[in-house]
C-alpha cells in the first residue's frame, strides 16, 4: 500500500490539496487527512507538487516502425525506461506501413512485455491496409477475445494505403463496433491520415451520409496540414475526436494547433495529443537533403501540453486533458486518464515550475526526482 499526501491533486479538474490511499494498483480513497496508523503502508509526501493522472500515448510504434529506405532503416523496439520517464504510464502499440516484416503477434507479444515490465500497454489490430493482419480470423474477433486489443488501424488519404472505398470502411467500422459490444469495450477505427487531396471526405460520408456513430471514428495525424486541420476541426464540431501527432506529421507546433482549434470553437475535450513514438524519420539538412535517419521523439506529448501551461494560454486542469482523459475517453479506458476512487493508480507530479519530476505506474513510484527507477529486462 502506498499514501500519497498533500498533493495538489488535478483529477483532472483541479480537487486541491488531497490525500490519495492506493492498495493494489487502484485508489482506494481520496481525502484531506487520511490516517494509515497500524497500516503497513509507504507513504510519499506531495508537498508542493501537482500530481495529475499519468499521461496516455495512444499512438506509438513499440515494436519499430519506418523502413521506406531499406531493412536497415527499420527503428528498433521500444524500451520501457523511455515511456515512464517521458510520464507515460499507458501505451498504445501499432503497426505503420509494414504489414509484411512487422508482425501483429509480435505486437502482441511486445504489449504483454510492457505490461509485465511495469506499466499498462494495450494495442490496435490491423495496420495500413485493407488485407487482415489480425491475431485471429478477422478485427471482429481480435476485439472480442483479445483483452488488449482496443480497435483496429488502417490507413486513408496516402499512397501507402489500400484506398478504402465507403463501403469497405463501413463494414470494418461495423465489425469493430460490434466487436466492442460483444467484448465489452468502445472499440475504434484509428485512421491514419496522409497527405492526399481527399483529405477527410471519405469520414464526413461515413457519419454524414452513411451515419455511421462518430464516436467509433478516430482520425490521427489532423495536423499534417493545415488545410488537413481545418478539415478536423469540422469533424470535431460534428462531435469527433480529433488526435494531433506531436513527434512528426506537423504543420505548426502542435501546442499552436490547439489554440487555433480552441478559437474555432473546438471544445478542449475533443482534442488528443499522441507521439507516433519510435516511427522512422529522415534526418534533413538547411537545404532538405537527406542525410540520415532519426527515430520520432516520445517525449513531445508532455513538452507540447506544458507550452500550453506555462504560456497561460491553459489552465493545468484544461491542458492535461489532451494527455489524460481525453485519451481515455477516446479509447474508452473508463479507470485511465483520471484520479478517482477505483481508478488505476497511474500519476505524475510536477514541480513548482511544472517540470516533470515523479512518476507513478500501477500503484509503484517508477520515477523519483527526475530518476528512472525502473528499466525493461534487457535494457
Amino acid at each position: 500500500m502506498l499514501l500519497i499526501k498533500n498533493a495538489s491533486v488535478y483529477a483532472p479538474e483541479s480537487l486541491g490539496v488531497k490525500d490519495i490511499l492506493i492498495g493494489g494498483g487502484k485508489i482506494l480513497s481520496i481525502g484531506t487527512e487520511i490516517n494509515v496508523d497500524g497500516v503497513d503502508c509507504n507513504v510519499w509526501d506531495g508537498s508542493g507538487k501537482s500530481l495529475t493522472p499519468g499521461f496516455i500515448d495512444q499512438h506509438i510504434h513499440v515494436t519499430g516502425a519506418g523502413g521506406k529506405r531499406g531493412f536497415s532503416s527499420m527503428t528498433p523496439e521500444v524500451n520501457l525506461s523511455e515511456l515512464i520517464s517521458c510520464g507515460t504510464t499507458t501505451v498504445v502499440g501499432l503497426l505503420g506501413t509494414d504489414g509484411s516484416t512487422r508482425s501483429i503477434n509480435s505486437l502482441y507479444a511486445k504489449v504483454k512485455a510492457l505490461e509485465s515490465e511495469g506499466m499498462s500497454a494495450y494495442m490496435f489490430t490491423g495496420y495500413y491496409g485493407l488485407d487482415p493482419v489480425h491475431l485471429m480470423q478477422t478485427a471482429q474477433e481480435d476485439i472480442i477475445y483479445v483483452d488488449a486489443v482496443l480497435g483496429c488501424k488502417i490507413a486513408i488519404t496516402d499512397i501507402r494505403s489500400s484506398y478504402p472505398t465507403d463501403i469497405e470502411l463501413l463494414r470494418l467500422l461495423r465489425d469493430i463496433r460490434v466487436g466492442g459490444m460483444i467484448g465489452n469495450k468502445k472499440g475504434i477505427l484509428h485512421l491514419h491520415l496522409g497527405n492526399l487531396k481527399s483529405k477527410m471526405d471519405i469520414l464526413f460520408r461515413l457519419v454524414e451520409e452513411h451515419q455511421f456513430p462518430i464516436e467509433n471514428i478516430s482520425p490521427t495525424h489532423v495536423g499534417r496540414t493545415k488545410e488537413l486541420f481545418d478539415e478536423a476541426i469540422r469533424f470535431a464540431k460534428l462531435g469527433g475526436m480529433i488526435d494531433i501527432t506531436t513527434g512528426a506529421s506537423q504543420y505548426t507546433k502542435p501546442h499552436k494547433s490547439v489554440v487555433y482549434a480552441l478559437e474555432q470553437g473546438v471544445p478542449i475535450d475533443k482534442m488528443t495529443f499522441s507521439s507516433d513514438g519510435n516511427a522512422g524519420l529522415d534526418k534533413l539538412d538547411q537545404n532538405g537533403n537527406f542525410i540520415g535517419l532519426r527515430r520520432a521523439p516520445f517525449d513531445q506529448n508532455w513538452f507540447e501540453t506544458k507550452q500550453l501551461i506555462d504560456s497561460g494560454l491553459l489552465p493545468i486542469s484544461e491542458a492535461i486533458k489532451l494527455i489524460t482523459s481525453n485519451p481515455a475517453s477516446n479509447l474508452g479506458l473508463k479507470n485511465k486518464g483520471v484520479i478517482k476512487v477505483g481508478a488505476d493508480a497511474d500519476f505524475c507530479a510536477l514541480d513548482d515550475k511544472n517540470n516533470l519530476v515523479d512518476v507513478f505506474a500501477k500503484g509503484k513510484h517508477v520515477v523519483k526526482n527526475g530518476e528512472t527507477l525502473i528499466k525493461g529486462n534487457f535494457e
